[in-house]
């Protein structure tokens, strides 16, 4: 069976980081950021720039589903409401495919702490820390299966992603 992960979270929380670690785990896979759909200059968020980035990022993870030699897709974006999720899903051809989706979750004051690293290494604008604490009670209203890394390092927080893939993986097979 194949499968797709996606990974949702707030900026900043460590969803990159963790799909870099679930590569180093994970089978046969292909790992698709969703910010490289949206890496513009300027970065203009519009009706029409919105529809271009779901665009890209449906065609690009369809023909990952669709080439064999993929056991594992591996998607990551910020993901903060439902029907953003439920419509990329809608779209996508997910037949012979067991999909996952997880939400990286954290505590104001470690988030807070992982930006202020990225300000002073100057990946980020101050700006972004309250864009991205503001965002962190969204999560909890997603159908997705949260893990807090607010005190776990990105690769403990893919090791938890692969431990519910093979409970859920076993659960399947139980059934059969």
């Amino acid at each position: 069976m194949k499968n797709l992960i996606i990974v949702g979270g707030t900026m900043g929380v460590g969803k990159t980081a963790t799909c870099r670690e679930l590569q180093k785990i994970l089978p046969r896979n292909v790992f698709l950021d969703g910010d490289w759909c949206w890496d513009m200059h300027p970065f203009v968020v519009t009706d029409e720039t919105i529809a271009m980035v779901e665009g890209n990022i449906t065609h690009l993870l369809n023909s990952f589903l669709a080439c064999s030699e993929f056991e594992n897709i591996i998607f990551c974006w910020v993901l903060h409401e439902q029907k953003i999720l439920d419509n990329l899903i809608a779209k996508l051809n997910l037949d012979n495919y067991t999909t996952y989706s997880f939400s990286l979750v954290s505590n104001k004051q470690a988030l807070s702490e992982r930006l202020n690293r990225d300000i002073s290494a100057g990946k980020r604008e101050r700006d972004i820390i309250e864009r991205s604490t503001a965002r962190i009670p969204l999560y909890d209203e997603l159908d997705t299966v949260k893990i807090d890394v607010s005190t776990i390092s990105p690769a403990d927080a893919a090791q938890r992603i692969t431990e519910h893939m093979a409970d859920v993986q076993a659960n399947l097979a139980n059934k059969k």
